[in-house]
């Protein structure tokens, strides 16, 4: 999709892309006064593998400040964005044959990660009318003696679906008995939350469960850093060490200047954040209008995230049931979007909102005038 909008651009179109889950916002003028200084002050050596002592420890302060959970810096890894710290935790535990419990709709990475360690995917299905989230009896269906992980994302890549404490309680409940399954807790889109309710995440509602549990966490969307590179991760000492040494082998420290401005990012001010979500939920507003009202989509409204992720099944028809030909026959009307099958579902396609109010009026214009 990419290579064909990209031709298409240079053939001159206008082609729109809510296809990229990437903030539109400037990176915070504090953040990129904190990298100037560290390239002005030389810092441009190897760190230490894992990353700075100064951002473990601004990390474990997010961590606490943010998300609730206590951790020592000792307990932190710094990576080059958060999808390295979700591989090496994964590559670092699980075998040929493990299974691992991935919500569908998930995240592009997920299976192929699993798959990459030579791990069996286990997809749990769940579905629009219950907010793309699954219930505690639906995970447990599915655990057996082999599964190794169970991968949670809330707010959630594709679907916005945000894992209140209660449900988040029961599936805790389900975990206390099967002992040998870990949790991975992807909480990247954690200050993009739309609920009424604070964001809830499982290590820190159940701290029995920690030694169990990997958050992940990062700057690149709550801060706009997508082009920094800098993940942070939290777990039990053992998984974090394994982490670490698959790190070192594989690429080493993350970036420096990345770091420098990452421990700002973390300390410094965080009011900003209050009116960029607002912002994004205005925009999610308008989109799920716009949706709507076009015959044949429909979509839930995310409670998190920069995503909707729209079912066009009365439209299947007219392109073969195929997802990917609805995708390129939208792109051939000027807007970029990524078809639901890359996700794990069907029938539809994922937009990013995370674009300014202009190209998102012009964007569901043209999928209407595409879709009529």
């Amino acid at each position: 999709m990419t290579d064909r909008a990209t031709a298409l651009r240079e053939a001159g179109r206008d082609i729109i892309s809510l296809s990229v889950g990437e903030p539109d916002f400037r990176t915070p003028d504090n953040v990129i006064l904190a990298a100037k200084a560290a390239l002005d002050g030389g810092k441009t050596k190897y760190t230490p593998v894992t990353g700075t002592m100064a951002l473990k420890q601004a990390a474990a302060l997010h961590f606490r400040r943010d998300l609730g959970i206590a951790c020592r810096p000792e307990q932190v890894i710094v990576t080059a964005g958060g999808k390295q710290a979700i591989f090496e935790a994964l590559a670092a535990t699980v075998g040929e044959g493990d299974e691992v419990i991935v919500p569908s709709p998930w995240w592009v990475s997920y299976p192929q990660i699993v798959r990459f360690a030579g791990g069996k995917v286990v997809p749990l299905i769940t579905h629009p009318q219950h907010g793309f989230r699954f219930e505690p009896s639906d995970l447990e269906a599915l655990i057996t003696p082999r599964t190794t992980w169970l991968l949670l994302n809330s707010p959630g890549n594709p679907t916005g679906a945000v894992y209140p404490r209660d449900m988040l309680l029961g599936i805790a409940h389900v975990l206390r008995r099967h002992p040998q399954v870990l949790v991975m807790s992807d909480d990247i889109y954690a200050p993009l939350n739309y609920t009424a309710e604070p964001h809830a995440t499982l290590a820190a509602l159940c701290p029995d469960l920690a030694d169990r549990i990997c958050t992940v966490s990062g700057v690149s969307k709550s801060h706009a850093m997508t082009g920094f590179r800098i993940g942070v991760a939290t777990g039990p000492d053992w998984l974090i060490e394994a982490m670490g040494r698959l790190q070192s082998n594989g690429s080493g420290n993350p970036s420096s200047i990345s770091q420098a401005g990452a421990v700002e990012a973390f300390e410094g001010p965080q009011d900003f954040l209050q009116d960029w979500r607002e912002r994004f939920r205005a925009r999610r507003d308008k989109v799920v209008q716009a949706v709507r009202e076009i015959r044949g989509l429909s979509t839930p409204v995310p409670d998190g995230a920069f995503y909707c992720f729209i079912d066009a099944k009365p439209l299947m028809d007219r392109f073969d049931h195929d997802d990917n030909k609805l995708a390129l026959h939208l792109l051939e009307h000027g807007v970029a979007v990524v078809a639901a099958s890359a996700f794990g579902g069907r029938d539809g396609f994922r937009i990013s909102f995370a674009a300014d109010d202009a190209v998102l009026d012009e964007a569901m214009r043209r999928i209407a005038q595409a879709l009529a």
